[in-house]
């Protein structure tokens, strides 16, 4: 258990004044071959895994959606086509490489009227109460220093009614894919983030990050903690990915 000055990244203890400027290094490391990665390491099923998120956001045209940890736009293209020249949609990252790579990237697909960029930390954002009919995270909950923290002030920024869904990878539920999953991630994850980024420790951190991250039922705790109802979770690939969703009342 860690006292209230540190915290954890990956398995190592660090300062919580440290852990912002760790993680951002990792991300500004890998923003250019983020989504390559991404790919690879999910052997491209992170596209079905967020297809699903954006499935179950009930997004609709004209909605106001905030996709924190947004990181290079996937999720945004999609809601941008959804919400339309009513809507909005407002891609949001604390890390200024990601944030960058996403905007140069929608903006050169012609994503442009609908869609704002926000550096933004997640633990305290920078929005007005009541402000978003969906907010989206995706695999970016389990970087964040405080997440109780962060889950409150999402909750703060929706709207009555509004629905924040969290995409994370989670703890199997079968202990054949937990064990072949351990194998994965601490030898062919860093293995791929040297051949592919010339980065291993990156990937090591992301793998051990992970492994620290709230299981299903605990996250779910959590975000009824933060005031939202009806929380629930659909486990994905086994577990290996949860998406929760939660409702402000």
């Amino acid at each position: 258990m860690t006292d209230e000055k540190t915290t954890h990244f990956g398995y190592e203890t660090v300062a919580v004044e440290d852990k912002a400027s760790k993680v951002a290094d990792v991300f500004h490391s890998v923003a250019a071959k983020y989504d390559i990665m991404n790919d690879l390491m999910s052997f491209g099923v992170h596209r079905l895994w967020k297809r699903i998120t954006i499935d179950m956001s009930g997004v609709r045209p004209g909605n106001s959606v905030l996709d924190l940890a947004g990181g290079t736009g996937d999720l945004t293209r999609k809601f941008s086509r959804i919400v339309g020249p009513q809507g909005k949609v407002v891609l949001a990252d604390i890390n200024s490489s990601m944030l960058n790579v996403g905007r140069d990237r929608l903006t050169d697909q012609g994503y442009v009227g609908n869609i704002e960029y926000v550096q933004a930390n997640a633990e305290c954002l920078p929005f007005e109460d009541n402000s978003f009919d969906v907010i989206t995270i995706a695999f970016g909950l389990r970087n964040v220093t405080d997440k109780d923290a962060a889950l409150r002030s999402m909750a703060r920024v929706l709207k009555p009614g509004g629905r924040l869904l969290v995409l994370e990878f989670s703890k199997p539920t079968n202990p054949l894919m937990s064990k072949a999953y351990d194998l994965y991630s601490f030898s062919a994850l860093p293995f791929m983030g040297k051949l592919v980024t010339n980065d291993s420790e990156s990937y090591k951190y992301l793998a051990e990050s992970i492994r620290m991250h709230p299981d299903q039922e605990t996250l779910k705790g959590m975000m009824e903690d933060a005031g939202l109802v009806r929380c629930s979770y659909n486990n994905m690939t086994n577990g290996v990915v949860a998406l929760h969703r939660g409702i402000k009342p």
